[in-house]
Order: C-alpha cells, then sequence, then structure tokens
C-alpha cells in the first residue's frame, strides 16, 4: 500500500503533468535537427544550474536540520553533486573544455529555474518545497531520457558523453518513498497543499522557460 502522502504527490504530479507535447528542443534533438549548439549551450546553463541547484539544497537541508526532511534534501544535494561530475563528458562532446563550461555566460531565461530554487531556499515553507520538487520529478526525467537517446541514435555520442542525461532519466521511486516518509505518517494538510501547487507551478514554468530559452537557438 502506498504512503498517503505519496498518493497525495502522485495526484499533485497528475494534476500539473505538462501533456504530451515536449518542448520543442527535445522533439528536436528525437528527430536528429536541433544544432549542436543549443546542445553545448545546454551543457553550459545546466553547469550553473546544477551548482547553484546543490547550495539551494544544501541550505534547505540546513534550514530544517532538526526535522526528517532535512536528510532527504541533503540527499537532493549529493546527487546534484553526482550530475556535476557528469558535466564534463558531455561537455568536451560539444566543444567545451572545463573551464569554457565554467565561464560560459548565464541566459536569464535558463536561470530562471535555480533563482527561483534559491528563493524556495530561502524563503519557502520546507516540507510544500520538497513535494513540489517530487512532483516536478517525472516531466524532467521524462524529456532526459529522449534525450539520451537521441544522443547515441541521431548524433552518435558515447555514454560518457549521454551519462548527465543518464542520470536524471532514471526512475526515482526510493527518492519519492523518502521523501514521503520524511514528510510523515499522515497525510499532508491542505494549506501545504496548497502551497506545494504553488510552488510546482512556478517551477514548471521556469523549466518550459529553460527550454523555450534553448530552442530559438540556431546552429
Amino acid at each position: 500500500m502506498n504512503h498517503p502522502i505519496l498518493d497525495q504527490i502522485h495526484a499533485l504530479r497528475a494534476e500539473l503533468a505538462p501533456g504530451d507535447t515536449a518542448p520543442a528542443l527535445v522533439t528536436a534533438l528525437a528527430d536528429g535537427t536541433a544544432p549542436r549548439s543549443a546542445l553545448a549551450e545546454l551543457a553550459a546553463q545546466q553547469h550553473r544550474i546544477i551548482r547553484s541547484d546543490r547550495r539551494s539544497l544544501l541550505l534547505l537541508a540546513g534550514r530544517c536540520a532538526d526535522r526528517p526532511v532535512s536528510a532527504w534534501f541533503a540527499t537532493m544535494a549529493e546527487g546534484e553533486g553526482a550530475a556535476l561530475r557528469t558535466l564534463p563528458d558531455l561537455g568536451a562532446a560539444v566543444g567545451l573544455d572545463r573551464r569554457a563550461l565554467e565561464s560560459h555566460p548565464p541566459l536569464p531565461g535558463c536561470q530562471a529555474y535555480p533563482h527561483y530554487l534559491a528563493w524556495l531556499a530561502l524563503n519557502g515553507e520546507p516540507d510544500a518545497t520538497a513535494v513540489a520538487l517530487v512532483a516536478n520529478f517525472a516531466a524532467w526525467g521524462g524529456y532526459c531520457a529522449t534525450i539520451a537517446q537521441a544522443l547515441r541514435h541521431q548524433y552518435g555520442f558515447s555514454d560518457g558523453a549521454c551519462a548527465f542525461f543518464d542520470f536524471f532519466a532514471r526512475p526515482a521511486p526510493e527518492l519519492e518513498q523518502q521523501a514521503a516518509d520524511a514528510l510523515g505518517p499522515g497525510r499532508l494538510d491542505e494549506p501545504t497543499l496548497d502551497t506545494a501547487r504553488e510552488y510546482g507551478l512556478l517551477l514548471q514554468g521556469y523549466e518550459y522557460l529553460f527550454w523555450d530559452t534553448l530552442g530559438v537557438i540556431d546552429a
């Protein structure tokens, strides 16, 4: 039997689901028509995003250090660190060495998501933030799975170059279960769910902005 909070998270995920239309860049990558310049921009922007998100998650862990959800945020931060270590191989495949990854200028549309997560790290209600993050796992993971397959079959990338997308494409039932266990044995109250929905909608909107920004990059 599912944890009652896990049922609530799944219901929120279904409510926030983006539908069947993938972002333009994901579709273009899937059919092999996306320029490598868009992939290079994606790698560079993700390098900034992952570093920022890791710090934000650690800050969230510190804000609720006396609560079980703190360990969940810390685990999420460890995952961001693992993802960061895969980016040099992706960068190399698109012509960016480590220095180029680190020095590449930010694009506002791509950096809105980590800026909002940083805001949540300072101002967000931790339980609602955890729920919103879990509810948004599936869409990002699905896009990463599509990209990982496309990079291998359409662009001839190695496993190492695809490792960043493989990392996020893996289903995360254990992280979901850990989040539910950390948030308590009973159901979440309605105010927490309402706040999680607000956070989730904004996180989702900023993720769309990320893809939209990259989707207009020409070769």
